[in-house]
């Protein structure tokens, strides 16, 4: 296959955790015979300060020409720590939503046996967690009508949805579905909004065209807390955009590190992969962020591409490296690997699956694979 792949490294840890990614999307070419050839574009704090624009035209056109976008993280605290600034790298994010038509978040949260320890939640509540959550992007209250009256003492956010912005995601989700457990859990507030309402009557009819996939319904204030208490009985969550802002961002602790935790956002003209975590200018050029996120990204790129068997080699390879012991330091491994250090075992694991990992050795210095 070839394949014209957009890359967004943006800012902070962004370039750093990007670079790991791509060593994993190589050795995948290397590896399966691909060409993917790698369009490079400024987005965020960084596009700002070349060009005052934080989701430049010359970016915007080297996405829409891609078939796809690898995109690393958006944010410099030289603009969040300047209340005057009127123009933000987050803007830059939106941006790349509304002109990408970026009507779909997805967001997987797998649970690591070895990682376990690492979660706030009882290790007992996590057995068999792994949930796929599907979030309206680009529609509900964040893009509805919006005001406050003159004397600046009332205001207002409107809640606004239309049927088929409502089906478009659930074909996806139920789609996802039949891949998966075959069950699709609405989250929505029906029981107080119209706008829930019109999310409830919309499924219901929708689902009779999926008579194989089990069908629940939940309070939002309810999967809020069974997230927590019995997250095992999620498969596929759809929800709105502001529900499905908080549940993932609630979900995504149960893995224990927001390094470990891929999404896609599913557009009209094409879709980004980025890891849910933030541009951490902390850690940026320490090489101490973790990777893990990013290449999961990649590889549900490669799953959008119909590369399932790829994509697969890389999910074994994260597991591999995961289940050794071997982590950056937010996995609190019994051996500290850079960040750098991760992607060239995961670019040795795709290339070639049958290696082992002596982690004694690695510890030792006198060998990192064997």
């Amino acid at each position: 296959m070839k394949a014209k792949i957009a890359v967004l490294p943006g800012d902070g840890i962004g370039p750093e955790v990007i670079t790991q990614a791509l060593k994993v999307m190589d050795a995948v070419a290397d590896r399966f015979g691909h060409v993917f050839t790698y369009c490079f574009g400024d987005v965020g704090g960084i596009a700002i300060d070349k060009t005052g624009d934080p989701f430049p035209k010359e970016t915007l056109d080297t996405c829409i020409n891609s078939d796809a976008i690898l995109f690393g993280a958006i944010g410099d605290p030289k603009y969040d720590n300047d209340p005057k600034a009127k123009v933000r790298p987050e803007q830059g994010l939106l941006g790349m939503r509304k002109a990408l038509g970026l009507f779909c978040n997805i967001r997987p949260v797998t649970i690591f046996p070895k990682l376990k320890h690492l979660s706030p939640i009882k290790e007992s509540y996590l057995d068999g967690v792994d949930m796929v959550i599907y979030r309206e992007l680009i529609g509900g209250i964040y893009f509805g009508d919006k005001g406050r009256t003159k004397d600046r003492r009332e205001a207002w956010d409107t809640e606004y949805y239309r049927v088929e912005e409502i089906e478009r995601i659930a074909h996806l989700a139920y789609q996802q579905a039949l891949k998966r457990r075959k069950k699709v859990t609405l989250v929505d507030k029906a029981n107080v909004l119209e706008s829930s309402r019109l999310w409830r009557e919309t499924i219901q009819e929708l689902a009779k065209e999926y008579p194989d996939v089990t069908t629940d319904y939940m309070f939002v204030d309810n999967a809020a807390m069974q997230i927590i208490v019995y997250p095992s009985q999620f498969d596929v969550v759809l929800t709105s955009n502001m529900f499905g802002d908080i549940i993932s961002d609630e979900s995504s602790v149960l893995a224990g590190s927001l390094g470990l935790l891929p999404s896609a956002s599913i557009g009209e003209k094409t879709s980004v992969f980025e890891p849910i975590h933030g541009s951490y200018p902390q850690a940026k050029e320490k090489d101490i962020a973790n990777p893990i996120a990013t290449v999961l990204s990649a590889a549900m790129l490669l799953d959008h591409l119909n590369l399932t068997e790829e994509s697969a080699v890389v999910k074994k390879a994260v597991s591999r490296l995961l289940e050794s012991g071997l982590g950056t330091p937010d996995l609190k491994g019994s051996s500290e690997i850079t960040c750098s250090k991760a992607g060239d075992f995961l670019e040795a694991l795709v290339l070639d699956d049958s290696l082992k990992i002596d982690k004694n050795k690695y510890v030792s210095g006198t060998s990192t694979i064997i």
